[in-house]
Parts: structure tokens; C-alpha cells; sequence
């Protein structure tokens, strides 16, 4: 017998891009040449290996450019997470010992190394993000020490979209660096999810190492790069054949390389127009949910957030519950980072702000594209609070906007317990 009740969807919405965005059709037409015709290793000196090396090398030189660095300060990776570990276990493992500073909500791939570093005799300070998700930069001074070797804080966060003081933080190594004349410290941000929408010139930001992977900037997946500017003294963690100036070794993969620095040629042409696009729609969905459904708070600075980045708590219901109903009706979000969605621990982002566990996870990430438009934000509008009403009635989950657990109870007033537009959350 047929099942009547199945839903029926005639579209789908894709609202997960800071976990991976589709591949440009510009990308993928510089790319495929290298699959089959120009298949050639790098390091050949025939004339297959001179067409691929010369492919990397452009790409190369392409980067650089648009981050203002050299050439030779440009190594590829698989992506965000080995050039993540190169950058941190890299500068452990030239200074042996030494002090560490990050930040509590870093991405896991920043986050596990310190741990491990820790258990290797490392001091890692984990700076707090305050109620609004931003490093500050006041913190961060107090926190820097004689034996302060590694500085590891990401330009935008992965879940909650909010920019944190780079140049600023910058300057303050800087002037440090004048004062303390023995200083070695070394400066890395994960740029991973900024790269598409935030200035990426590394002069100007005032970092040694930085982090981008193509899979977030409608390149290929699998391709990533780890700025390194020149004289900083790393160790590679990968030893082979010496290749990316012996910092990584193994074979480039050309067309992984070509497709990501046509990614990132693109991201920047058409940076400053998208973002005004995104930020517009962006704050019309944030504005129509608060409208649409019941105790609900912002998560992460109202303005200080990426274009694209809507992270929510949508209170008594679970996150995961959520996900798979919405996605019987054809849309697609998560609950916080895509490379944890497999545990079911709160996320680490909304715990870091100072909210209580019932807060994390009901916490909900919607992030938008070049795709996106405002009739496919119509309908998750129209489809949503139908499934949150319905969840809600089912769900064993009553938060008490009295209790004792919940951080900002002021959030909450009326007889249906609506956010107020005046709340810190969103305004």
C-alpha cells in the first residue's frame, strides 16, 4: 500500500554553504583539461609534466596576488584542516616547548591540536568570546607571555559567522614584537570561512600563517593552501619528495590547484557585490524568523557576522529533529559544524558564548549562497515554523524562561514568550 502521507517536494533549498558550496561551472571548466588531457606529474621535466607544472605555478602566482604575498609563500594542501595542523603542529615542533593562545570557539581542527599539544607539555590559553561571539583584543594582550610562541585565532567563525579583530589583534603583536626584541611569535588565522566575503590582503591583517580551503569558495573539495610568509620557520609535517618549497611533500594535483585559484579568483572579483546581496537577504531572514517563531535568540553579533551566516537557538525542540523533517520538505541546514554533525555533544561555539546546554542544542546554522534568493527564503519561512509548531507539541522539551539554566531570561516576555526586537539577540 502507498503511503499518503509522504511528503511531496517540488524544489530543495540549500542553506549549509559554509560546509561545502557547489562547484562553480567557471571552476570546473579550468579544471577538467588536467583530469585526462593534461594528466602530467608536476615534477616531470617532459613536456606533460612542464604543462602541469606551469598550471601550478599560475595558480601560484594567482593567490599571491590576491592576498598580496609572494609565490614561494603559498603551500598547497589537501585543505583547511592539514593546512590547520601544518600551521599549529609545524610551529610546535620547531620550538619544542612554549605558550600557545587561541580561542574557545575555534574550529576542531585548531581546537584538537592545542589539546594535543597540551598533553606534549605545550601552555595553551583558551581566550573566552564573550555573549556575542568576539575575541577581545584587550584579553588578548593580557594573555600574550615572554614564551608566547603560537597566536592561533580564526577570521570568521564556522557556525556563528562573527569576524573577529584580526589586523587589530595584528598591531598588537606588532607593537609587541618592537617591545620585546627576543619575541619569536607566530601569528595564524583560519580564514576558511572568510575567504569568500572578507578582505584576505595578509599585509594589512598582519598575520605570518593563514589557512583557506577551496571547498568553502565554490572550489574543489580535497584543495587548500597554508600562507607562510617568508622567514617564519615551521616544520613540515609531511616528508616525501620535497615538493611545495619542501614544506609538503607529494605530488600537486594540478587540477585540484587550478580549480581552487579560480575559486578564489572569483571569490575576489565578486566579493564586494555578493556580500552586499547576502547581507540584505540575510537580515530579511533573520528579521521575518524572529517574526514568525516563538523563543528564539540569535546567536553571535547582530552586524560583526559573515554576509551569508544565520546561526539560531530555536528553544524546546532538538536540532536534529528539526534537520530531518525540514529535510522531507526539501531544505538543508545544520546544527553547527558539518565535521561533527556525526556526535551529538552541544556545540562547543554556543557553550563558549556563556549559554546553557538547552541553547546549544537546539542551536541552528543556516548559510547562504550565490544560489540563494529570497523566494527559496520564502519557503523555508513558510515550511519552518509549521515543523517548529509541530515538534514543539510532541517534544518532551519545556524550557523555563525563569530557570536558573537560561543565560539571558530578559530575552524572553509576553504571554508567548516572543523575543523582543530590543533583545541583545537581534535587533
Amino acid at each position: 500500500m502507498k503511503n499518503k502521507n509522504k511528503i511531496k517536494v517540488g524544489k530543495r533549498v540549500y542553506l549549509d554553504h559554509a560546509a561545502a558550496t557547489p562547484m562553480d561551472p567557471r571552476v570546473f571548466e579550468a579544471m577538467e583539461p588536467f583530469w585526462v588531457k593534461n594528466f602530467g606529474n608536476a615534477g616531470g621535466l617532459y613536456e606533460e609534466g612542464r604543462i602541469a607544472k606551469e598550471a601550478v605555478q599560475k595558480s601560484r602566482e594567482a593567490i599571491a596576488r590576491l592576498i598580496f604575498a609572494k609565490p614561494e609563500e603559498i603551500i598547497f594542501t589537501s585543505g583547511g584542516t592539514e593546512a590547520d595542523n601544518l600551521a599549529i603542529f609545524g610551529t610546535a615542533n620547531f620550538f619544542k616547548k612554549g605558550h600557545i593562545i587561541t580561542s574557545k570557539f575555534e574550529h576542531h581542527a585548531v581546537l584538537n591540536p592545542c589539546l594535543e599539544l597540551e598533553k606534549r607539555g605545550f601552555d595553551v590559553t583558551y581566550l573566552e568570546v564573550g555573549s556575542e561571539g568576539i575575541v577581545n583584543p584587550e584579553d588578548f594582550k593580557k594573555a600574550l607571555r615572554a614564551d608566547t610562541v603560537l597566536v592561533s585565532i580564526m577570521y570568521a567563525n564556522n557556525e556563528i559567522g562573527t569576524i573577529q579583530p584580526i589586523a587589530e589583534i595584528g598591531k598588537i603583536i606588532q607593537n609587541y614584537r618592537l617591545q620585546s626584541a627576543n619575541s619569536r611569535l607566530i601569528f595564524h588565522t583560519d580564514a576558511c570561512q572568510a575567504a569568500a566575503y572578507l578582505d584576505m590582503n595578509v599585509n594589512e591583517l598582519g598575520v605570518d600563517l593563514m589557512t583557506v580551503n577551496g571547498g568553502k569558495i565554490y572550489g574543489p573539495k580535497g584543495a587548500g593552501f597554508l600562507y607562510k610568509k617568508s622567514g617564519v620557520k615551521i616544520t613540515p609535517m609531511i616528508f616525501g619528495g620535497g615538493q611545495e618549497m619542501r614544506m609538503r611533500s607529494g605530488t600537486e594535483s594540478a587540477p585540484l590547484i587550478v580549480g581552487m585559484a579560480k575559486a578564489f579568483e572569483i571569490a575576489a572579483l565578486e566579493r564586494e557585490k555578493e556580500s552586499a546581496r547576502l547581507c540584505e537577504l540575510r537580515d530579511y531572514f533573520i528579521s521575518e524568523l524572529f517574526q514568525k517563531i516563538t523563543k528564539i535568540v540569535l546567536n553571535g553579533h547582530d552586524k560583526k557576522r559573515l554576509p551569508n551566516n544565520v546561526n539560531v537557538s530555536i528553544l524546546d525542540i532538538e536540532g536534529e529533529a528539526l534537520i530531518l523533517f525540514m529535510d522531507a520538505h526539501g531544505v538543508s541546514f545544520s546544527t553547527g559544524s558539518a565535521c561533527t554533525s556525526e556526535s551529538l555533544d552541544p556545540s562547543h561555539v554556543i557553550l563558549a558564548l556563556g549559554k546553557p546546554y538547552e541553547f546549544a542544542h537546539s542551536s541552528m546554522r543556516f548559510t547562504l549562497g550565490r544560489s540563494t534568493n529570497k523566494e527559496d527564503l520564502d519557503y523555508v519561512l513558510s515550511e519552518l515554523p509549521k515543523t517548529v509548531a509541530w515538534l514543539r507539541r510532541v517534544s518532551p522539551l519545556e524550557l523555563d524562561p525563569n530557570a536558573a539554566s537560561m543565560s539571558h531570561p530578559e530575552a524572553f516576555a509576553g504571554e508567548n514568550l516572543r523575543v523582543k526586537a530590543k533583545s541583545k539577540s537581534y535587533k
